[in-house]
C-alpha cells in the first residue's frame, strides 16, 4: 500500500501544480487583453468626440489647434507603402536565399546573428543614419523616399527572419517531391514552398507594418515637417505623419491645452489605420491559408 499511497501523493501534487500554472497563465493572459482594452477605451473616449468628416478631409490650421489632419494621413500612408515597397521584395528574396540556396557555415551565422542584433537597435540609431545617408549624402533631403527608406531598413531584420522561419517550417518531403518529378529548385520553390509559407510570411509581414506605422524617430530626421498643410505631389516632398503630429501637439504646441483633444482623435485615427492594414493583411493571409487546404 505504501507505494501506490506515495504515487497517488505524487499525482496528487503534479494535478495541483498544473492547475496552478493554468491558473497563472490565464491571468496572465486575461491582463494583457485587459490593459489592451483599457488602453483602447480610454483612447476611444477622449478621441471620439473629435472625429469628424471635417477633422478627417482638411488641413490642420491655427497652430494645429483646429483644423483636420488629412495631410498627416497621407503622409503616413505614403510612407508606409514606400518602407514596405522597399522592404517586402528585399526581405522575402533575401530570406529565401539564406533558408534555401545558401550553405550553412560561418559566414551564414554571422549573418543571422547580424540581423538579430539589427532588429534590436533602437529606432532613433536608424533615424540618425537614414539621416546621414539619404538625407545628406545621396542628397534626397527630408522627403518621403528618405523616410521610406529609412523605414524600410529598420524593418528589413523583421521580414527577413520571419521569411526564413517560415520556410524553415516546410518540411523537406516536399522539396524532395518537387525535385524528383524533374522541377528545377526556383520552380519548387516558386509554385511548392513559397505558396506554403506565405501565410507565416504574411504574418511577419502584419509586424513590420505595426512597427513603421508608430514610430516617430526615424521619420523626425529624414520626412517629416511640423506644420506642412498640404498634400506632397512627389516622393520628394516633405510630409506630416500622424506619430510626429501626434507628438508635436501633445508636447510641444503653440496651445497645449487646447489641442489635447485633437491629440487623442489623431492616436485614434493613428490606431484605426493600423486596424485596418493589419485587417487587410489578415484576409490575405487568410486566403492562402484555406487555398493551401483544398
Amino acid at each position: 500500500m505504501a507505494p501506490q499511497l506515495i504515487q497517488e501523493s505524487v499525482g496528487s501534487r503534479k494535478h495541483l501544480t498544473q492547475k496552478i500554472a493554468f491558473i497563472l497563465f490565464r491571468f496572465f493572459s486575461l491582463s494583457i487583453v485587459a490593459i489592451l482594452f483599457a488602453i483602447l477605451f480610454f483612447i476611444i473616449k477622449n478621441g471620439i468626440g473629435v472625429i469628424s468628416w471635417d477633422f478627417l478631409s482638411k488641413a490642420p490650421q491655427e497652430g494645429m489647434t483646429s483644423g483636420g489632419i488629412f495631410p498627416a494621413i497621407v503622409g503616413t500612408l505614403c510612407l508606409v507603402i514606400g518602407s514596405c515597397l522597399f522592404s517586402f521584395p528585399i526581405g522575402i528574396m533575401s530570406g529565401i536565399y539564406m533558408n534555401e540556396y545558401a550553405k550553412n557555415g560561418k559566414i551564414i551565422s554571422f549573418i543571422r546573428i547580424m540581423t538579430n542584433n539589427l532588429s534590436g537597435v533602437p529606432s532613433v540609431v536608424f533615424g540618425l543614419f537614414g539621416m546621414s545617408l539619404f538625407v545628406n549624402f545621396l542628397g534626397f533631403g527630408d522627403s518621403i523616399i528618405a523616410g521610406s527608406l529609412t523605414l524600410g531598413l529598420m524593418s528589413l531584420p523583421l521580414v527577413i527572419r520571419t521569411t526564413e522561419e517560415a520556410l524553415k517550417s516546410i518540411d523537406n518531403s516536399f522539396r524532395e517531391g518537387s525535385l524528383a518529378l524533374g522541377a528545377t529548385r526556383l520552380e519548387t520553390i516558386r509554385k511548392v514552398i513559397l505558396p506554403m509559407a506565405l501565410p507565416n510570411i504574411i504574418t511577419g509581414l502584419i509586424l513590420s507594418i505595426g512597427r513603421v506605422s508608430g514610430e516617430t524617430a526615424p521619420i523626425l530626421f529624414t520626412a517629416v515637417a511640423y506644420f506642412l498643410p498640404q498634400l506632397p505631389t512627389s516622393i520628394f516632398d516633405q510630409v506630416m505623419a500622424l506619430p510626429y503630429h501626434l507628438y508635436v501637439i501633445s508636447t510641444s504646441g503653440t496651445d497645449i491645452e487646447a489641442s489635447r483633444g485633437m491629440a487623442y482623435g489623431t492616436a485614434l485615427v493613428l490606431i484605426f489605420i493600423v486596424l485596418i492594414l493589419n485587417l487587410i493583411a489578415n484576409m490575405i493571409r487568410k486566403h492562402f491559408t484555406d487555398k493551401n487546404k483544398i
